[in-house]
């Protein structure tokens, strides 16, 4: 653990279980626990304007293991920067990766104080591998950066995985700065892994629109071009950037009717 880790007092001042918060909502529409009352309540307003977000949710869990399936396997990745990491489930990065290779190491990020308190769940490593978790802001990659460096070796090839985090940053925060910021600190062969909402859907559109006037942080969809400008400058992997059931599809997803509301690529950089 870093030692940013909040005192029991900043602990309980950043929890606000009077408003609700993405990672427990996110919870609750996965059929987790770690959520609230509030947190519970909106996820039933989510699912009464678009009934499909649980599909959607569960497809973009399958495009993580798919992605890092494909990256340890295929692209020889054995270190992963997780950006977003919410609280954790079945087959998480770590578990997904040290899976096929023991030896793989993972730095999780995110600023949700009930994440940082599940983190232990998170560093449970295989002996041969490492873990770690850094309780900071997407919007703070200097140190993001300057912390996973205690971790991981950026001499070598990182996988930079940003599923769902985008859509948190409002245009004002320059997101896809953020993103080139993450990436420029990475050595050549590296690999971002990318998936966000898309405002290609109106019943979803209402739906994040009722969240964002409740919610302790907003969600900001984008268009299928917007989101795919994050990769600028990088080799796509096929298919590019497209739906995320349609990433590399496997026999065991499920889900696939679920409407396309939202895009997933990964990408290496040279």
């Amino acid at each position: 653990m870093n030692s940013s880790e909040p005192t029991p007092g900043e602990f309980r001042d950043r929890l606000q279980t009077d408003r609700p918060h993405s990672a427990r909502v996110w919870n609750y529409l996965l059929g987790g626990k770690d959520n609230y009352p509030v947190d519970s309540a909106v996820g039933e307003a989510i699912l009464a304007t678009f009934p499909e977000f649980v599909a959607v949710a569960r497809l973009q869990r399958q495009f993580l293991a798919r992605a890092v399936r494909f990256l340890v396997r295929d692209a020889g990745i054995r270190q992963f920067l997780d950006i977003g990491t919410g609280l954790p489930t079945a087959d998480n990065t770590h578990e997904l990766a040290q899976r096929l290779a023991p030896e793989s190491r993972i730095v999780y990020v995110d600023n949700d104080p009930l994440v940082l308190r599940h983190a232990e769940a998170l560093l449970t490593s295989s002996r041969e591998g490492a873990c770690a978790y850094v309780d900071a802001d997407v919007r703070d990659p200097e140190r993001i950066l300057a912390e996973a460096a205690e971790t991981l070796d950026f001499t070598r090839p990182v996988a930079l995985t940003m599923l769902g985090i985008m859509g948190q940053i409002s245009d004002a925060d320059r997101p896809a700065e953020l993103v080139s910021t993450l990436l420029a600190g990475l050595p050549a062969g590296s690999y971002l892994a990318l998936s966000d909402g898309t405002n290609t859907n109106e019943a979803l559109t209402k739906a994040v629109e009722g969240y964002n006037g409740q919610s302790a942080n907003t969600y900001h969809l984008r268009s299928p071009q917007e989101i795919a400008s994050y990769f600028a400058g990088l080799d796509l992997v096929e298919p590019g950037v497209v739906p995320t059931s349609s990433w590399r599809p496997e026999g065991e997803d499920t889900g696939t009717d679920a409407p396309h509301v939202s895009v997933a690529g990964i990408a290496l950089k040279k």
